[in-house]
């Protein structure tokens, strides 16, 4: 399902096509974040503008609202939100760990309480797969458990083994329900540690997963720090497959990932900074509610030909902002989207053409 199309001549940034039953995915790809089912204030038509092959569903969310009665009803995720391109679904691991209250970690599985209205909920690994085929997601994700930085090796020793044995019965629970056209990723976790991001690897390697998750990162690590652990995982896992750095999503975490071999990342940036007046540009990144844009007829970016830019000010925008009207933030928002997505476009055509490095260089020294 997935072929690499291209090598950079002085890296390890590569492109491929990721074949899904809702089309194909090229990478290194971005995917818009899309929660509880929708890309925070975008519709699927501005979403689909962007360019955008593939968004992410998150599986605590939606089991807990909608809840799955309600999605199955529907006829799936992609008939209940309208989406006919792919949807990577994650496991909801890390909001069981970061929201959910009065969590218990056992070796079945995770038991806590619903942040939204208190219920108590247990989620297993077996569970956890069975939503997400309930959900016709077209890349899943198994349970796994994040920890906080810093961690101790210990700890995070523990958790590891913990993780790789839920990955091993994640894996049994996908292939008894034969899904063909699905894949399931796995998520290689170990903290700080090189020698245990080598251990996730391959060890999950060995449990053969139809491609591999950089999990536990940009959880409050120095940059440097993320990459080295990047790397880490990278170096032990196999060229055929996709390789997905989950929640990394910066401007320029994109080319230091992609140097390293990383094809897939999501983050919440582009659409959560919008909300509070930062647009991202070819140039880097502005706080549109700032005074001095007040009178500024320029568009947030000269460089940029999405539809935002091509219509509206930043004099208009900032008035938006300071007047809360919503159309502020869908612009912001649409734009930033735009943006993320093209970015990876631009950073394609790059590696096709054996100039990765020279693009690179290009968004040096930008502030993001």
């Amino acid at each position: 399902m997935f072929k690499i199309t291209h090598k950079d001549k002085f890296t390890n940034a590569r492109t491929g096509i990721l074949e899904t039953a809702h089309g194909a995915i090229e990478t290194p790809v971005f995917m818009p974040v899309g929660t509880q089912a929708t890309v925070k204030a975008l519709s699927n038509e501005e979403v689909k503008y962007c360019k955008a092959s593939v968004i992410l569903g998150n599986t605590y969310h939606l089991y807990l609202r909608p809840g799955m009665e309600i999605i199955k009803n529907a006829g799936g995720l992609h008939k209940f939100m309208s989406w006919d391109r792919a949807i990577l679904t994650d496991s909801g691991g890390f909001q069981v760990f970061s929201l959910a209250t009065l969590m218990k970690v056992k070796e079945e599985g995770v038991e806590f309480n619903s942040h939204v209205d208190g219920s108590r909920h247990f989620l297993t690994p077996e569970k956890v797969i069975q939503l997400q085929c309930e959900l016709g997601s077209d890349i899943m994700m198994p349970l796994d458990e994040c920890l906080h930085y810093p961690s101790t090796k210990d700890k995070a020793e523990q958790s590891l083994a913990l993780t790789n044995r839920w990955a091993k019965r994640a894996k049994e629970e996908f292939e008894k329900n034969g899904q063909g056209t699905k894949m399931l990723f796995g998520i290689a976790q170990g903290s700080t540690y090189p020698d245990l991001r080598k251990r996730a690897a391959e060890e999950l390697v060995e449990m053969d997963f139809d491609g591999y998750s950089i999990g536990g990162l940009s959880v409050g690590e120095p940059r440097e720090l993320m990459y080295e652990m990047m790397e880490n995982a990278v170096r032990y896992l196999p060229q055929d497959r996709p390789r997905y750095t989950m929640g990394v999503g910066m401007p320029h975490d994109f080319f230091n990932a992609i140097e390293i071999g990383v094809d897939m990342f999501d983050c919440v940036v582009p659409t959560r900074n919008a909300r509070n007046g930062a647009a991202y540009t070819n140039e880097g990144r502005l706080i549109i509610r700032n005074g001095e844009y007040s009178k500024d007829l320029r568009p947030l970016s000269e460089s940029c030909d999405c539809v935002v830019c091509k219509n509206y000010s930043r004099s208009y925008i900032r008035h938006l902002f300071n007047t809360e009207e919503i159309l502020g933030l869908r612009l912001t928002s649409l734009h930033n989207v735009y943006f993320y997505v093209n970015l990876l476009d631009r950073i394609r055509e790059a590696i096709r053409e054996d100039r990765f490095l020279e693009l690179k260089k290009e968004f040096k020294g930008r502030v993001f």
